[in-house]
């Protein structure tokens, strides 16, 4: 193998996604609300329990039906020939109910419970969201200041190492000497790749806790999953078990 084949199969980093994520914590909570799966998810639940206490309320309310009916017969009125009987009848009524063994009255009350349960639900999902965001944000944060750190860490080596050197070189240093600088710059060294790779790592952390790490945002050379497209592809179909004509075109990475 030639030395340039092995330059190109050498392994690469894996890029940051620092450029995505907000320059604040703050900025970053307030994403995550407005973004994440699970804020949404919990949004709807507690929508869909209000709307339940109005149908469990609705049942308290009075109906009303109106209804209509037209009549028309010939050769048919009291035996005479050549007759026409024409006839329209209009009704309404009206239902108040009052009292049903108080079984509504106990649905309003379970539909209320429920909808508790579901706010509840939604305010937990949020602290779960804040706090995850708070600690990969703090990691984050924590990460790019250790890389800093160690940037200075390793030139500061490299200068002592030189200045070890140099003195060895006139006999003010022994060889041991330089092979523990050399140790400690390789030291500094490996402590700087650790906290770039925490850097990255982080920054994955960060939009995985804001709900972000998507498709759309890691810009991935796969087809996503399209659920309207789906829908229209077997909305109309009564028989057959066959799924939907791409699914076996969808790539995966």
């Amino acid at each position: 193998m030639s030395r340039s084949s092995a330059k190109s199969q050498k392994a690469r980093p894996p890029p940051s996604l620092a450029h995505l994520l907000p320059q604040s914590r703050e900025d970053a909570i307030a994403r995550a609300f407005a973004e994440h799966p699970s804020i949404i998810e919990s949004g709807h639940q507690v929508a869909a329990a209000e709307a339940a206490v109005g149908v469990a309320e609705s049942q308290l309310m009075p109906t009303a039906s109106v209804g209509a009916q037209v009549i028309q017969q010939y050769d048919s009125y009291f035996g005479y020939p050549h007759t026409r009987q024409f006839g329209a009848q209009l009704m309404a009524q009206l239902n108040v109910p009052l009292y049903q063994g108080g079984s509504e009255y106990s649905f309003i009350r379970q539909a209320k419970e429920q909808l508790g349960q579901a706010r509840i639900h939604a305010t937990v999902q949020r602290n779960a969201v804040r706090a995850a965001v708070v600690q990969a944000f703090s990691q984050f944060s924590t990460a790019r200041a250790s890389v800093t750190f160690n940037q200075n860490a390793v030139k500061a080596a490299e200068i002592a190492l030189r200045g070890v050197r140099d003195e060895a070189a006139f006999g003010q240093r022994t060889t041991l000497d330089v092979l523990n600088a050399q140790q400690t710059l390789l030291n500094t060294r490996v402590n700087l790749i650790t906290s770039q790779r925490d850097v990255v790592v982080g920054s994955y952390a960060v939009l995985s806790a804001m709900g972000s790490l998507s498709i759309d945002m890691l810009d991935l050379e796969v087809t996503p999953y399209e659920p309207n497209k789906h829908f229209s592809q077997v909305k109309d179909k009564w028989i057959g078990v066959s799924g939907p004509e791409d699914a076996t075109e969808r790539r995966y990475p």
